[in-house]
């Protein structure tokens, strides 16, 4: 047996009956032959790792935009602790780890610069409109790899495209990073809010408090032990109404505090005005496009294009690329 073979043999025998096993994955898109020493699904996760859209999650916003200070979450730290989560509810409910990691990676890897104020303007401005869970399955099936994508599994796909929007995961791991990317980004997006002075200990409703916790450690651990016990065997990801209703409100009171929060959005404006207006460039110059990018406006669109140049950007490139287009540069005579 090869060590992959052993791998599958393991997962078999240890796995829950309502795990994704590798060894009855759908497969890929195109054939390959299997690697010798991986599963599937963990090959699948070092696609991601090692493709350029996860290494410009760095510098990518998750929700405040370019913050003073080292310890705010990018888009980059937001992934890793959303497969932290679901790797821990999947060991707790004996599914299959890999497959939930390498959803987790790869679930945001279309998302915009800016997080999304971002989205918000390209869904403005794209005929179709445009979701990140979209993009970031785009991105795998279409952008990397010189226009290949990274030919990732279908279980691994169906993860990524499904972790928002109304269309659910086939396997349990997929819905399992689901609910992981909101506990991930709810409890970290309070703390990163309570150390940015946008709210304050005594604003968090009491009621919720009792609920989830008082500290970051104590949510995420309520919220996805809550999950383990209440998915025990069920053959679906459930959890306590109790529980449930107050992960609902605490998202009400995000959006209300926080997210709509004039404080913590006060350079979105510029932003989406700068993206706008670097489309609008782009559309009218096509042939600045980088060569990859000129041959999805001749294969599709011109304005298909133009979205996946500018989604892809980092924070940092986006205002790169905006102040070399309009602004003036300096100049000395030599």
């Amino acid at each position: 047996m090869t060590v992959r073979e052993e791998l599958e043999a393991r997962e078999k025998k240890d796995l829950s009956a309502f795990a994704c096993l590798s060894m009855n994955s759908a497969g890929r898109e195109r054939e390959e032959e299997p690697c010798p020493v991986r599963t599937c699904f963990q090959r699948d996760i070092d696609r991601i790792v090692h493709c350029k859209a996860f290494r410009r999650l760095k510098q990518k916003t998750q929700v405040f935009l370019q913050p003073e200070g080292d310890h705010y979450r990018t888009r980059m730290t937001h992934t890793l602790e959303v497969a932290r989560v679901a790797r821990t509810i999947v060991r707790g409910l004996g599914l299959n780890e890999d497959l939930a990691e390498a959803a987790a990676l790869g679930h945001d890897l279309g998302h915009t610069p800016f997080g999304h104020a971002g989205e918000r303007l390209l869904n403005e401005i794209m005929p179709d409109g445009f979701r990140h869970n979209e993009q970031s399955l785009r991105v795998v099936e279409r952008l990397e790899n010189g226009g290949e994508g990274l030919n990732l599994t279908y279980e691994v796909r169906r993860g990524i495209v499904c972790h928002s929007g109304f269309d659910t995961a086939e396997t349990l791991e997929g819905r399992v990073v689901r609910i992981a990317d909101k506990i991930a980004y709810l409890s970290a997006d309070i703390d990163d809010a309570l150390r940015g002075e946008v709210i304050y200990p005594l604003d968090l409703p009491a009621d919720l408090v009792q609920v989830l916790g008082s500290s970051h450690s104590e949510r995420i651990n309520t919220l996805v032990t809550d999950i383990i016990t209440e998915s025990q065997g069920k053959g679906n990801i459930l959890q306590s109404p109790p529980v449930r209703e107050a992960m609902g409100q605490l998202k009400q009171f995000m959006f209300a505090s926080v997210y709509l929060n004039p404080i913590a959005k006060g350079e979105e404006g510029k932003a989406q005005e700068m993206l706008y207006n670097l489309f609008q460039y782009y559309i009218k110059h096509p042939d600045k496009l980088p060569e990859e990018y000129r041959d999805i406006w001749q294969k599709e669109s011109r304005e298909r294009a133009v979205c996946d140049y500018i989604a892809g950007m980092t924070d940092a490139y986006a205002v790169e690329a905006y102040q070399d287009i309009f602004i003036p540069k300096s100049w000395t005579v030599k």
